[in-house]
Protein backbone atom coordinates (compact mmCIF):
# COMPACT_ATOMS: atom_id res chain seq x y z
CA UNK A 1 0.00 0.00 0.00
CA UNK A 2 1.29 3.12 -1.22
CA UNK A 3 0.47 5.26 2.29
CA UNK A 4 1.92 8.41 1.18
CA UNK A 5 1.30 8.95 -2.71
CA UNK A 6 -0.14 11.57 -3.75
CA UNK A 7 -1.71 10.70 -6.97
CA UNK A 8 -5.68 9.84 -7.07
CA UNK A 9 -6.40 6.87 -9.14
CA UNK A 10 -8.15 7.15 -12.18
CA UNK A 11 -11.81 5.77 -13.03
CA UNK A 12 -10.21 4.39 -16.17
CA UNK A 13 -8.21 1.75 -13.78
CA UNK A 14 -10.95 0.56 -11.54
CA UNK A 15 -10.93 -3.39 -11.95
CA UNK A 16 -13.49 -3.75 -14.79
CA UNK A 17 -13.18 -7.63 -14.57
CA UNK A 18 -11.97 -10.34 -12.15
CA UNK A 19 -8.47 -11.24 -11.98
CA UNK A 20 -7.02 -14.95 -12.43
CA UNK A 21 -6.28 -16.06 -9.02
CA UNK A 22 -5.73 -14.67 -5.61
CA UNK A 23 -2.52 -13.87 -5.96
CA UNK A 24 -3.06 -11.13 -8.10
CA UNK A 25 -6.23 -9.57 -6.34
CA UNK A 26 -3.85 -9.54 -3.28
CA UNK A 27 -0.84 -8.17 -5.63
CA UNK A 28 -3.14 -5.86 -7.15
CA UNK A 29 -4.33 -4.17 -3.43
CA UNK A 30 -1.32 -4.32 -1.66
CA UNK A 31 -0.34 -1.76 -4.25
CA UNK A 32 -3.45 0.47 -4.08
CA UNK A 33 -3.72 3.85 -2.79
CA UNK A 34 -7.00 3.03 -0.36
CA UNK A 35 -9.39 5.88 -0.42
CA UNK A 36 -10.65 7.34 2.72
CA UNK A 37 -14.26 8.91 3.57
CA UNK A 38 -14.15 12.98 2.63
CA UNK A 39 -15.39 13.48 5.68
CA UNK A 40 -12.36 11.88 7.83
CA UNK A 41 -10.15 14.02 5.90
CA UNK A 42 -12.25 16.99 6.80
CA UNK A 43 -12.45 16.13 10.69
CA UNK A 44 -8.16 15.49 10.29
CA UNK A 45 -7.69 18.93 8.47
CA UNK A 46 -9.72 20.99 11.50
CA UNK A 47 -6.85 19.38 13.72
CA UNK A 48 -4.30 19.79 11.48
CA UNK A 49 -3.32 22.98 12.56
CA UNK A 50 -3.31 21.98 16.32
CA UNK A 51 -0.94 18.67 15.30
CA UNK A 52 1.72 19.72 18.92
CA UNK A 53 -1.21 19.57 21.30
CA UNK A 54 -3.76 16.69 20.24
CA UNK A 55 -3.82 13.64 21.82
CA UNK A 56 -3.46 10.51 20.37
CA UNK A 57 -6.94 9.77 22.24
CA UNK A 58 -8.50 12.77 19.98
CA UNK A 59 -6.70 11.51 17.02
CA UNK A 60 -8.30 7.71 17.85
CA UNK A 61 -11.80 8.27 17.80
CA UNK A 62 -11.82 10.38 14.22
CA UNK A 63 -9.91 7.40 12.36
CA UNK A 64 -12.14 4.72 14.13
CA UNK A 65 -14.69 6.23 12.53
CA UNK A 66 -13.42 4.96 9.04
CA UNK A 67 -12.04 1.92 8.72
CA UNK A 68 -10.35 2.28 5.50
CA UNK A 69 -8.36 4.96 7.14
CA UNK A 70 -7.51 2.56 10.70
CA UNK A 71 -6.42 0.11 8.01
CA UNK A 72 -3.87 2.90 6.36
CA UNK A 73 -2.85 3.79 9.78
CA UNK A 74 -2.00 0.28 10.59
CA UNK A 75 -0.93 -0.80 7.28
CA UNK A 76 2.09 2.40 7.83
CA UNK A 77 3.12 1.77 11.27
CA UNK A 78 3.92 -1.95 10.14
CA UNK A 79 5.93 -0.30 7.17
CA UNK A 80 7.86 1.53 9.52
CA UNK A 81 8.34 -0.77 12.44
CA UNK A 82 11.98 -1.95 13.31
CA UNK A 83 13.29 -5.21 13.31
CA UNK A 84 13.91 -4.91 16.28
CA UNK A 85 10.54 -4.29 17.53
CA UNK A 86 8.92 -7.47 18.90
CA UNK A 87 5.40 -6.09 20.17
CA UNK A 88 2.24 -5.86 17.65
CA UNK A 89 0.92 -2.56 17.49
CA UNK A 90 -2.40 -3.38 17.81
CA UNK A 91 -5.11 -0.62 18.24
CA UNK A 92 -5.13 2.70 16.35
CA UNK A 93 -4.16 4.72 19.79
CA UNK A 94 -0.32 2.74 20.34
CA UNK A 95 -0.33 3.46 16.78
CA UNK A 96 -0.48 7.29 16.57
CA UNK A 97 1.94 7.35 19.63
CA UNK A 98 4.33 5.23 18.06
CA UNK A 99 3.98 7.41 14.68
CA UNK A 100 4.17 10.94 17.23
CA UNK A 101 0.77 13.59 15.95
CA UNK A 102 3.44 15.63 13.69
CA UNK A 103 4.37 12.95 11.77
CA UNK A 104 0.83 11.89 11.21
CA UNK A 105 0.07 15.03 9.74
CA UNK A 106 2.83 15.01 7.99
CA UNK A 107 2.65 11.92 6.22
CA UNK A 108 -1.07 11.79 5.99
CA UNK A 109 -1.60 15.27 4.07
CA UNK A 110 -2.78 13.98 0.82
CA UNK A 111 -5.01 11.21 0.63
CA UNK A 112 -8.12 10.07 -2.18
CA UNK A 113 -10.92 10.16 -1.10
CA UNK A 114 -13.68 7.84 -1.67
CA UNK A 115 -16.40 9.85 -2.77
CA UNK A 116 -13.90 11.04 -5.45
CA UNK A 117 -13.30 7.58 -6.66
CA UNK A 118 -16.63 6.54 -7.00
CA UNK A 119 -17.87 9.95 -8.40
CA UNK A 120 -19.30 7.69 -11.80
CA UNK A 121 -20.86 4.76 -9.23
CA UNK A 122 -23.06 7.03 -7.18
CA UNK A 123 -24.59 3.13 -6.27
CA UNK A 124 -21.82 1.66 -5.61
CA UNK A 125 -20.75 4.22 -2.83
CA UNK A 126 -24.26 3.91 -1.29
CA UNK A 127 -23.41 0.20 -0.97
CA UNK A 128 -20.01 1.19 0.73
CA UNK A 129 -21.26 3.99 3.26
CA UNK A 130 -23.75 1.38 4.13
CA UNK A 131 -20.86 -1.27 4.79
CA UNK A 132 -18.79 1.50 6.56
CA UNK A 133 -21.99 1.93 8.78
CA UNK A 134 -22.15 -2.03 9.92
CA UNK A 135 -18.63 -2.29 10.87
CA UNK A 136 -18.95 0.72 12.80
CA UNK A 137 -21.80 -0.71 14.60
CA UNK A 138 -19.87 -4.07 14.63
CA UNK A 139 -16.91 -2.39 16.46
CA UNK A 140 -19.09 -0.74 19.06
CA UNK A 141 -20.95 -3.71 19.66
CA UNK A 142 -17.31 -5.98 19.84
CA UNK A 143 -16.46 -3.00 22.53
CA UNK A 144 -19.28 -3.30 24.87
CA UNK A 145 -19.47 -6.51 24.86
CA UNK A 146 -15.97 -6.62 25.94
CA UNK A 147 -16.63 -4.56 28.45
CA UNK A 148 -19.01 -6.75 29.90
CA UNK A 149 -16.50 -9.61 29.62
CA UNK A 150 -13.59 -7.81 31.19
CA UNK A 151 -11.65 -8.13 28.72
CA UNK A 152 -7.80 -7.24 29.26
CA UNK A 153 -7.69 -4.86 25.79
CA UNK A 154 -11.05 -3.78 24.19
CA UNK A 155 -9.21 -1.70 21.98
CA UNK A 156 -8.13 -4.89 19.78
CA UNK A 157 -11.26 -5.80 19.77
CA UNK A 158 -12.55 -2.90 18.30
CA UNK A 159 -9.90 -2.61 16.07
CA UNK A 160 -10.84 -6.61 14.97
CA UNK A 161 -14.24 -5.75 14.17
CA UNK A 162 -13.91 -2.36 12.53
CA UNK A 163 -11.63 -4.26 9.93
CA UNK A 164 -13.13 -7.70 9.41
CA UNK A 165 -14.82 -6.60 6.23
CA UNK A 166 -12.95 -4.43 4.65
CA UNK A 167 -12.31 -6.93 1.78
CA UNK A 168 -16.01 -6.04 0.88
CA UNK A 169 -15.07 -2.21 1.08
CA UNK A 170 -12.18 -2.17 -1.42
CA UNK A 171 -14.06 -4.25 -3.87
CA UNK A 172 -16.74 -1.59 -3.57
CA UNK A 173 -13.76 0.89 -4.12
CA UNK A 174 -11.92 -0.52 -6.83
CA UNK A 175 -14.40 -2.79 -8.52
CA UNK A 176 -17.56 -1.27 -7.62
CA UNK A 177 -19.64 -3.20 -10.72
CA UNK A 178 -18.37 -6.31 -10.05
CA UNK A 179 -19.39 -5.64 -6.52
CA UNK A 180 -22.80 -4.74 -7.85
CA UNK A 181 -22.86 -7.55 -9.68
CA UNK A 182 -22.13 -9.91 -5.85
CA UNK A 183 -25.45 -8.25 -4.78
CA UNK A 184 -27.77 -8.09 -8.00
CA UNK A 185 -27.12 -12.25 -7.40
CA UNK A 186 -27.87 -12.37 -4.14
CA UNK A 187 -30.52 -10.64 -3.91
CA UNK A 188 -32.31 -12.54 -7.11
CA UNK A 189 -31.91 -15.60 -4.83
CA UNK A 190 -32.15 -15.39 -1.15
CA UNK A 191 -30.73 -18.53 -0.17
CA UNK A 192 -27.63 -17.77 -2.17
CA UNK A 193 -24.94 -17.76 -0.05
CA UNK A 194 -22.27 -14.72 0.06
CA UNK A 195 -19.24 -16.81 -0.63
CA UNK A 196 -20.99 -18.62 -3.67
CA UNK A 197 -21.84 -15.52 -5.45
CA UNK A 198 -18.60 -14.60 -4.49
CA UNK A 199 -16.99 -16.92 -6.35
CA UNK A 200 -18.97 -16.84 -9.32
CA UNK A 201 -18.18 -13.20 -9.72
CA UNK A 202 -14.79 -12.44 -8.47
CA UNK A 203 -13.41 -15.65 -8.38
CA UNK A 204 -12.65 -15.90 -4.80
CA UNK A 205 -14.05 -15.78 -1.31
CA UNK A 206 -13.49 -11.90 0.35
CA UNK A 207 -12.63 -13.73 3.75
CA UNK A 208 -9.51 -15.91 1.82
CA UNK A 209 -8.62 -12.50 -0.05
CA UNK A 210 -8.97 -10.48 3.77
CA UNK A 211 -6.88 -12.83 5.27
CA UNK A 212 -4.00 -13.14 2.68
CA UNK A 213 -4.05 -9.00 2.38
CA UNK A 214 -3.76 -8.61 6.30
CA UNK A 215 -0.54 -10.66 6.43
CA UNK A 216 0.74 -9.10 3.29
CA UNK A 217 0.60 -5.45 4.86
CA UNK A 218 2.01 -7.09 8.22
CA UNK A 219 -1.25 -6.92 10.09
CA UNK A 220 -0.71 -7.63 14.17
CA UNK A 221 -0.79 -12.04 14.26
CA UNK A 222 -3.63 -10.91 17.14
CA UNK A 223 -6.11 -9.17 14.75
CA UNK A 224 -5.92 -11.79 11.93
CA UNK A 225 -6.52 -14.38 14.50
CA UNK A 226 -10.07 -12.55 15.46
CA UNK A 227 -10.52 -11.78 11.94
CA UNK A 228 -9.88 -15.33 11.02
CA UNK A 229 -12.87 -17.36 11.62
CA UNK A 230 -11.65 -21.03 10.61
CA UNK A 231 -12.20 -24.52 11.72
CA UNK A 232 -10.41 -24.31 15.19
CA UNK A 233 -12.30 -23.50 18.72
CA UNK A 234 -12.68 -19.90 19.03
CA UNK A 235 -11.36 -18.21 22.39
CA UNK A 236 -13.75 -15.82 23.81
CA UNK A 237 -12.22 -12.87 21.65
CA UNK A 238 -12.47 -14.05 18.69
CA UNK A 239 -16.40 -14.91 19.33
CA UNK A 240 -16.86 -11.33 20.63
CA UNK A 241 -15.69 -9.84 17.72
CA UNK A 242 -17.07 -12.65 15.65
CA UNK A 243 -20.93 -12.49 17.02
CA UNK A 244 -20.72 -8.58 16.73
CA UNK A 245 -19.72 -8.77 13.23
CA UNK A 246 -22.89 -11.48 12.68
CA UNK A 247 -25.74 -9.07 14.41
CA UNK A 248 -24.39 -6.26 12.55
CA UNK A 249 -24.79 -8.08 9.13
CA UNK A 250 -27.99 -9.81 9.65
CA UNK A 251 -29.40 -6.53 11.55
CA UNK A 252 -28.47 -4.27 8.70
CA UNK A 253 -31.28 -6.90 6.40
CA UNK A 254 -33.53 -5.85 9.04
CA UNK A 255 -34.56 -7.21 12.64
CA UNK A 256 -36.59 -9.95 11.53
CA UNK A 257 -34.17 -11.44 9.60
CA UNK A 258 -34.08 -15.37 10.00
CA UNK A 259 -30.48 -15.43 10.99
CA UNK A 260 -31.30 -13.11 14.27
CA UNK A 261 -32.62 -15.70 16.93
CA UNK A 262 -29.07 -17.66 16.46
CA UNK A 263 -27.50 -14.39 16.98
CA UNK A 264 -29.11 -13.60 20.00
CA UNK A 265 -28.64 -17.27 22.18
CA UNK A 266 -24.87 -17.09 20.91
CA UNK A 267 -24.84 -13.54 22.38
CA UNK A 268 -26.40 -14.31 25.77
CA UNK A 269 -24.34 -17.13 26.04
CA UNK A 270 -20.58 -15.47 25.24
CA UNK A 271 -21.92 -12.76 27.81
CA UNK A 272 -24.27 -14.93 30.50
CA UNK A 273 -27.46 -12.77 30.34
CA UNK A 274 -30.82 -13.03 29.42
CA UNK A 275 -32.74 -12.02 26.29
CA UNK A 276 -34.42 -9.24 27.82
CA UNK A 277 -31.11 -7.80 29.09
CA UNK A 278 -29.74 -8.35 25.79
CA UNK A 279 -32.46 -6.50 23.94
CA UNK A 280 -32.34 -3.51 26.52
CA UNK A 281 -28.45 -3.25 25.52
CA UNK A 282 -29.61 -3.29 22.00
CA UNK A 283 -32.30 -0.87 22.00
CA UNK A 284 -34.98 -3.25 20.24
CA UNK A 285 -38.22 -4.31 21.81
CA UNK A 286 -37.05 -7.85 21.11
CA UNK A 287 -37.79 -10.34 17.70
CA UNK A 288 -40.89 -9.16 15.85
CA UNK A 289 -44.24 -10.73 17.40
CA UNK A 290 -45.58 -13.34 14.38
Amino acid sequence: MHITDKSFINQDKMIKSPFPDLDSWVMYFGEADIPVLRHTVQELDKLRERASSINARTLSTIILGDPLMALRVLAYIESKRSKRQATDITTIERALVMIGMEPFFRDFEHIPLVEDQLKEHPKALLWLLRVIKRSRQAAGWARDWGLMRKDLDVDEITVAALLHDTAELLMWSFAPTLALQVREKQNADKHLRSINAQHEVYGIALHDLQIDLARTWHLPTLLISMMNHGDEEETQRELNVRLAVDLARHSANGWDDAALPDDYKAITELLHINHETLFKKLGIEGPPKS
